[in-house]
């Protein structure tokens, strides 16, 4: 008896060992799984967008060696009350106008600030847009019509096989991704643990195999969509999609601060979600698009992309948002208004006809509820009337 208790002691101390040692092994993968697990914890999410480099893996996005590119002030706009009661309903942590170029409102709550660098979430698929504009119009992509397959082999037999790049930039892809971010078994969570365990998104991409309907025929939101436009720049270019961005926008609209990347395990940037960029610096950005391109004298994206981009291009249903190459137009859009938007609240919106760019950032975890988006863009307007 006394042995078989001396054995199992051992054997209780070998497995004991071995948890520590793998604990010590995977530390970073577990405490990166423990940060992605509790990202959106009331106590913590406002924080942790702000420093989504503690969750995940990262890259820098440079800014170079350009002088920052000035923000002129303009006549100071008083908020009206509604939007400041909405604001704080929807836990706003960051908000910047401007009118016709100039900072005409900046405003940090929730203990946020100027230098925080905040999570793009789906706004950075307008970003992916603008690169895309850039790389066809060099020429490294032929046609929006060429198959997915053309530039990335490793998507054929897959749910990819046969798609067009015009498709997955409208997302009517007809990929079956499920999108439910309060489901742990949903497609958007075990991606998501992909990206923080330090797997391989394109690998996540080639594995899916099915489909809810025909490439083209319906318009469903697939955001693994935009990381397949992501594996055909770089196939197309040959170059990673951090040294595209950095070249050919960033480094251009001289920011403030030097943006990242989310990343997988293999140095991949996360395009459908990761960029994280200061609210001023998201405002360069959405300026240079609601001047057709331009900033300080250059063309940085055509122009004509830009106005394709922007216009509705896929087969939403009457009454919803419309949707163009990665870029949101209200249903009842009014002439050249559109934006980008993620979830939780970040929104990049422009009104080109008023000459108004917004950007807000938040932590509204009533995201989800109905009707929440077209209230969104009508406190926005309201900001715009004011004006």
């Amino acid at each position: 008896m006394r042995t078989i208790i001396k054995w199992l002691g051992r054997i209780l101390i070998a497995l004991l060992l071995a948890a520590v040692v793998i604990g010590l092994w995977k530390r970073e993968e577990i405490m990166r799984l423990m940060a992605v697990n509790s990202l959106f914890y009331e106590d913590r999410i406002i924080s942790n967008f702000s420093n989504m480099n503690a969750a995940f893996l990262t890259v820098p996005v440079a800014r170079g060696d350009t002088p920052v590119a000035p923000l002129a002030k303009g006549p100071q706009l008083t908020l009206p009350a509604d939007v400041v009661a909405w604001n704080a309903d929807r836990i706003m942590t960051s908000m910047v106008v401007l009118k016709d170029g100039a900072v005409v409102h900046e405003s940090y709550e929730q203990g946020t600030g100027l230098d925080d660098r905040r999570i793009s979430w789906s706004i950075a698929k307008s970003y992916l847009s603008a690169l895309m504009g850039i790389v066809l119009n060099d020429g490294a992509i032929g046609s929006l019509d060429d198959r997915v397959t053309d530039y990335v082999p490793s998507l054929k037999g897959g749910a990819y096989d046969g798609v067009t790049i015009r498709q997955v930039m409208t997302m009517t892809s007809g990929v079956l991704f499920d999108e439910d971010y309060l489901d742990y078994d949903s497609d958007i969570q075990r991606m998501g643990r992909v990206l923080a365990l330090g797997g391989k998104m394109d690998d996540f991409a080639a594995s899916l195999s099915d489909r809810f309907a025909e490439p083209g025929t319906d318009w469903q939101y697939t955001s693994i969509d935009t990381h397949v436009l992501g594996m055909v720049i770089r196939a197309a270019t040959g170059r990673s999609i951090t040294d595209l961005m950095s070249e050919r926008i960033i480094v251009p609209l001289g920011l403030e601060q030097e943006p990242y990347y989310l990343t997988d395990g293999t140095g991949v940037a996360f395009v459908l979600g990761g960029l994280n960029i200061t609210t001023r610096d998201y405002a360069r950005f959405a300026q240079m698009i609601a001047q057709g391109g331009q900033w300080q004298g250059q063309q940085i994206v055509p122009s004509d992309w830009i106005l394709a981009s922007t216009t509705p291009q896929a087969p939403t249903l009457a009454g919803e948002l419309k949707y163009g190459f990665q870029w949101w137009m209200p249903e009842d859009a009014r002439p050249r208004e559109y934006f980008g938007f993620g979830i939780y609240g970040q929104f990049l919106y422009i009104d080109e006809t008023a000459g108004v760019v917004i950007i807000t950032t938040a932590a509204d975890r009533k995201f989800r509820e109905p009707g929440r988006t077209v209230e969104h863009i009508a406190m926005l307007r309201r900001i715009v009337d004011a004006l």
